[in-house]
């Protein structure tokens, strides 16, 4: 089925990646590697400004809502227009820049140094995913991309379902610190890591075939992966402090 051979992650799909290129330069895992970096590197330096605005006492309450509407509108329009990518992936980043600075300083200011350790954690789980598909201790097969598709689509409908009910003041249990929210999270960060291996795969399968602007589709999936991975991370973290 089609489904077996798309990812959890909607940069890395047969839309984006179908057909031969009609261009002699090609996707290369150096070239997403450096578009990452550069990528990553917006994300640090937009946080660290979030940093500075909170300490002078303004309130970024705005910036965390903004920027996370921001990378929606900015994804949604990248799946669509693809051509674009160059230009709005950068933007997606800095839209990031501004949700993930908010949080991660909420998050200081609640438990000092709790977001460096989500951090530390989020690399490291990156580099144990990557070693573990390298060296194919974990292989994925269509059997493991269906059930992580499916399980990481049903984590984000839970996610879209109890944002829309926080409207209308309805609080969902996996935003508490109940075992039942901390188990949830602990599900979602184990997803999210796995996710990990399906855009492994799917560039692996894809490089030197690919289009070479397409590089930008694939840094943008990483970043889909990496962002999530890290916030789930966070508030599971947040949500033991508090437990225990």
């Amino acid at each position: 089925m089609d489904l077996f051979n798309k990812t959890s992650n909607p940069a890395f799909t047969n839309h984006f990646f179908g057909g031969k290129s009609a261009s002699q330069k090609t996707m290369t895992v150096t070239g997403i590697f450096i578009k990452s970096m550069l990528s990553i590197t917006i994300i640090v330096i937009i946080s660290i400004g979030m940093w500075k605005l909170h300490a002078t006492g303004a309130p970024i309450k705005w910036y965390s809502l903004g920027g996370m509407l921001a990378a929606i509108i900015i994804s949604i329009v990248i799946s669509v227009r693809q051509h674009w990518a160059h230009i709005l992936v950068p933007m997606y980043a800095i839209a990031k820049g501004f949700f993930l600075g908010a949080m991660t300083v909420y998050a200081h200011a609640q438990f000092p140094n709790l977001p460096y350790q989500a951090i530390g954690i989020t690399i490291i789980t990156f580099i144990v995913m990557l070693v573990l598909y390298q060296t194919r201790i974990i292989v994925v097969t269509k059997k493991l991309r269906s059930v992580i598709i499916t399980a990481a689509a049903s984590i984000f409908v839970i996610y879209i379902i109890s944002w829309i009910l926080s409207f209308f003041g309805i609080k969902v249990f996996i935003w508490g610190t109940s075992w039942p929210a901390i188990i949830f999270n602990i599900l979602a960060a184990i997803f999210a890591s796995l996710s990990l291996l399906l855009d492994f795969d799917y560039i692996e399968r894809h490089k030197n075939k690919s289009p070479k602007y397409k590089e930008w589709l694939a840094t943008w999936g990483l970043l889909v992966t990496l962002v999530w991975l890290y916030m789930e991370v966070l508030r599971l973290m947040r949500k033991l402090a508090i437990k225990f």
